[in-house]
């Protein structure tokens, strides 16, 4: 997308799973920031598996200090059916500056009426769901936008990938296998069933503290 670069970080066990090992959040969050994001797009599942309180510890405020991206950004969460309900809290977080809900045109009425009381920024795009592509645009265009970091889980990753959405892929390599069926993939293949292979572009290598390797790599745009 033209001035516009979306970055899908995320942190995994050497068989691909995101869930199932202990995150490294420090790492994760301070190697997130060197992308210098105006704005991080999530799905619902991923505020809904961690649900915010309404009185944000102070703690909160001092983690916020370290990472300049959190005094300007958005966050965006794709949220179609209106499962999104916690926005009172959400807004009060020190790690974005402006929450907006990404829905679509089958968003049940009752719901966009309760973000236009809680006075959350709201963009529809799309008839049945989020109409991915037109909402990085809208949000391009209403905040001036030029880099999107993806911090979600399986889904809404496979999801921008099998679209042409992600223009890079950082991984943070853990140094374990998970071996268990009922966790997470990073990119879920239930939902991507790409037709054929999503070819990488290695850019960076570098090995970190306890075992940790950052990989990244452009995504190849595919001809035609």
């Amino acid at each position: 997308m033209k001035d516009l670069r979306v970055v899908l970080h995320i942190q995994t066990s050497l068989d691909a799973r995101a869930t199932g090992f202990e995150i490294d959040m420090g790492t994760y969050y301070q190697l997130a920031e060197t992308f210098e994001p105006d704005a991080t797009i999530s799905g619902a599942d991923t505020f809904l598996a961690a649900p915010m309180a309404e009185e944000v510890p102070e703690w909160s405020y001092e983690v916020a200090k370290n990472f300049p991206s959190c005094s300007r950004s958005v966050m965006a969460i794709v949220d179609s059916k209106g499962r999104v309900r916690n926005w009172s809290a959400i807004k009060k977080q020190p790690f974005w500056k402006t929450p907006v809900s990404l829905c679509s045109r089958s968003t049940p009425k009752e719901h966009l009426e309760y973000l236009r009381r809680e006075g959350i920024d709201t963009i529809i795009a799309g008839q049945d769901r989020v109409d991915l592509k037109k909402a990085l645009k809208d949000l391009q265009k209403r905040y001036g936008l030029r880099n999107i970091r993806i911090d979600s889980g399986g889904t809404l990753s496979a999801i921008m990938l099998k679209e042409g959405l992600i223009d890079e892929i950082s991984v943070i390599l853990t140094p374990c296998v998970v071996g268990k069926a009922d966790t997470a993939h990073f990119i879920n293949p239930a939902i991507s069933a790409f037709a054929e292979p999503r070819l990488l572009k290695l850019k960076h290598v570098e090995e970190l503290e306890g075992g940790l390797v950052w990989l990244k790599y452009d995504v190849m745009k595919r001809s035609g």
